[in-house]
């Protein structure tokens, strides 16, 4: 018997895959149930063979009978050999031919082909080389890898040991897969938006970069047709100069347009730049040239308002531009060396501080950041007095009386910073937090307004007036869409415009007639469109009176469009970040 033979006398025989081979020699019966009686042999009329059906036929091949009169096959892959009488079954070939690994592509593919019995349900090191690739360009793009992955060396060893029939490729070939992935993921969301049964709302944010290159990102938000919130990045490409109004509206038209979604825009958010409001104007006409916007553009425009409250709070923190100087050149001292590092952490045991907060410093133009940083100087006041006195170079720590000023002015930001963290989620539509949090900012201010404290109190006179400036007004549209919701419905509307703008406020009259214009424009949109088969219909079968007629429609249908259009609407404000 060949070294490489393996008598599989002892697998168990799988019974859907066996080959049974008759050769007219002879058949063993059993002459009872006692095993210790001979068995006879009896001579048997030689009979037809079967065809062979098993799997395993087009991976082994079938060599001559032995000198001991026994069949046997031969591995195409790596030649070894196995019994293959009818007696012994294919249950060790099969196993065989999941760990065997010189087989080629084809015999691969016609082994998964005839798959389905038991024993050829076997997992395989083999795969696919065009998915391989597919797999190796999604890598590059979600990793940020360079195209030049694919040429590293120890990357090719991997690809080679775990699939070594695939083509190995070059970063330029990489490049093209990666564009192709692209192309097809694009040609998906195009054919997504194509779908979508209500209006698109958009966010935009435009900025330079470092190395003075100007950068446009377009995102949209949308309900699917399984009222699933989405949200796509559709462009984020180079804006090159200048930025003003109406470059802006021209590249955003542009991509509008690329994406066939230029009759399907419901609003757009954007920060306060002073280009924005141009830009609106620019697209808001051309968009009215084709009849593409609801309510002819009122409600297009929605300013950011993540935005607005880092512009409120700012105004705030210039009264004390010079506590949170000092409290900035202090963590920056203190991280500025490892010796400082551990010097500190020393003060912190001095005190029984836990020093797994650390210290947060901050970006000046994002007034979160500021507000965390501060929480965590505060932590560690007495941290800093006690290296006050040990260190004779750190000489910024702020005086008792300014630290009771951040203290206070802290304990008044927990409010604007609870507020900037439910505008900025992504997870859950916000249009219908806008107004009650707006609302509740408002009342905020004025009570502190009376505050006896008299640094406090000049802080919320500054913001009260920026405050004023952008949300003196309250939005419509979103004010629309918390009538929308069911725990507030229009009640909660009449009880803040009475408290903000008196009894019989005309501010309260326009959110009505919008309200009253914008279902009336939903109501014509859906006859419009249910016009072609109703027409057909008998009189009789639509019940005559017209209003009775669409009266499902109209509470039905257009209130789920208008709500859903609703739920993106400020959604759209979580993507402008704060600057």
């Amino acid at each position: 018997m060949d070294s490489n033979e393996v008598d599989n006398n002892n697998f168990a025989i799988d019974s859907e895959s066996m080959e049974e081979e008759y050769d007219g020699d002879t058949q063993v019966e059993n002459t009872g149930g006692d095993t210790s009686k001979e068995k006879k042999v009896v001579q048997s009329k030689p009979s037809r063979k079967r065809k062979e059906t098993s799997k395993v036929r087009n991976v082994f091949v079938k060599l001559p009978r032995g000198k001991d009169g026994r069949l046997r096959c031969k591995c195409k892959g790596c030649s070894k050999t196995y019994l293959c009488e009818s007696i012994h079954g294919t249950g060790n070939m099969i196993r065989h031919m999941s760990s065997c690994t010189k087989l080629t592509h084809h015999d691969l593919k016609q082994m998964l082909l005839n798959k389905g019995s038991q024993g050829d349900m076997v997992v395989t090191n083999r795969r696919d080389p065009q998915v391989v690739r597919d797999i190796i360009s999604a890598a590059i793009v979600l990793h940020d890898l360079p195209f030049k992955f694919v040429e590293w060396s120890w990357i090719i060893r991997l690809i080679e040991y775990l699939c070594d029939d695939v083509t190995l490729v070059s970063r330029n070939t990489a490049k093209a897969d990666v564009l192709r992935l692209f192309s097809r993921e694009k040609q998906k969301i195009k054919i997504m938006l194509e779908n979508t049964p209500g209006r698109i709302c958009l966010t935009s944010d435009l900025w330079t970069s470092i190395n003075t290159d100007g950068f446009l990102c377009l995102t949209t938000h949308f309900l699917d047709g399984n009222w699933i919130l989405q949200k796509k990045v559709l462009n984020f490409c180079i804006m090159l100069p200048p930025h003003d109004g109406v470059s802006i509206a021209h590249k955003i038209y542009t991509l509008l347009c690329e994406w066939r979604i230029e009759k399907k825009i419901f609003l757009i958010t954007l920060d306060n730049a002073s280009s924005n409001k141009s830009f609106v104007d620019i697209l808001k006409t051309q968009l009215n040239l084709k009849k593409a916007l609801v309510s002819d553009g009122d409600f297009l425009h929605i300013r950011c308002c993540a935005h607005i409250v880092n512009l409120i709070v700012q105004d705030g923190l210039k009264e004390i531009d010079d506590v949170v100087l000092k409290i900035r050149d202090c963590i920056r001292y203190i991280r500025g060396s490892q010796v400082r590092k551990q010097t500190f952490l020393g003060c912190c045991k001095q005190v029984s501080l836990e020093s797994k907060m650390g210290l947060k410093q901050d970006v000046p133009t994002m007034w979160n950041s500021t507000f965390l940083m501060l929480q965590s100087a505060i932590y560690y006041r007495r941290a800093w007095c006690s290296l006050e006195l040990s260190d004779n170079n750190f000489k910024h720590c702020p005086s008792s009386s300014e630290w009771e000023k951040v203290q206070k002015f802290f304990i008044f930001l927990q409010y604007f910073y609870d507020l900037t963290c439910v505008f900025s989620e992504t997870k859950y539509p916000t249009s219908n937090l806008f107004f009650p949090k707006v609302f509740s900012t408002y009342m905020f201010l004025k009570q502190n307004m009376e505050n006896s404290d008299v640094f406090l109190k000049k802080i919320v006179i500054q913001m009260y007036n920026k405050y004023h400036k952008y949300w003196g007004q309250f939005s419509v549209i979103l004010a629309i869409a918390l009538i929308l919701d069911p725990r507030y419905k229009m009640t909660f509307v009449e009880f803040a415009y009475k408290k903000v703008c008196g009894i019989d406020s005309p501010e309260l009259d326009i959110v009505r007639s919008k309200l009253l214009s914008l279902f009336n424009e939903y109501t014509l949109t859906s006859m419009s469109t249910r016009g072609s088969s109703s027409t057909s219909l008998p009189s009789s079968s639509r019940g005559g009176d017209t209003m009775t007629d669409t009266g499902d429609d109209i509470f039905g249908t257009n209130i789920m469009r208008v709500s859903g259009s609703m739920l993106v609407v400020n959604e759209t404000l979580n993507e402008a970040r704060l600057r």
